[in-house]
């Protein structure tokens, strides 16, 4: 039995010396970060202009319309924000051409919730910016970008959009359709 523990404390003790005399070995770690897409995070909603009383002076009317945008292509490509619109129509009335506008730039990008992002920035959209508007919706332009190497990740800005009102509108309920779209590049 005496022998038994010491052939057990010997295999231990030689054991442990070649633990600690085995050379530490090199490794490597790899991973793959695949594209995924660029689109908007939901869908950019419907701006609803307050309701205006015409008193015979011109008027202009704000509301502002959340995008949330996510870059996921890991390209830092950057992307922009183009619009195009139809002209506000009431029946046969309809508000001038440039009657919808953006007065200045929009704050400043900022990470969805949970999300680290690259803001947006680099924009290079001059304001104010006028939404293009026709009976048939003219060819889009560029309303906000994000330059190279922003932009990635999830995240959110808000326009402040103007409406002006001649003094000589015709009252009514008037609507728009406007196509807002998301590409890649600044």
């Amino acid at each position: 039995m005496k022998l038994g523990k010491m052939l057990g404390a010997g295999l231990a003790v030689v054991g442990s010396l070649l633990l600690i005399a085995a050379p530490a070995g090199a490794t490597t770690a790899s991973a793959t970060l695949t594209a995924g897409s660029l689109g908007f995070a939901s869908t950019p909603g419907n701006v609803t202009f307050p309701s205006v009383a015409l008193n015979g002076q011109n008027r202009t009317v704000n509301a502002s319309q959340p995008l949330d945008i996510a870059d996921a292509t890991g390209s830092g490509a950057g992307w922009n924000v183009t619009a195009t619109s139809t002209l506000f129509t009431s029946g046969s009335y309809t508000l001038p051409t440039g009657s919808t506008t953006i007065g200045s730039a929009p704050a400043a990008a900022t990470c969805d919730s949970g999300v680290t992002c690259t803001p947006a920035a680099s924009n290079s959209v001059s304001y104010p910016y006028s939404l293009p508007a026709g009976a048939t919706a003219p060819t889009a332009t560029k309303l906000f970008t994000a330059g190279l190497g922003t932009g990635l990740g999830d995240q959110s800005l808000s326009p402040t959009w103007t409406l002006a009102i001649p003094a000589n509108a015709y009252a009514g309920n008037y609507a728009s359709t406007w196509t807002l779209s998301l590409v890649s590049g600044p």
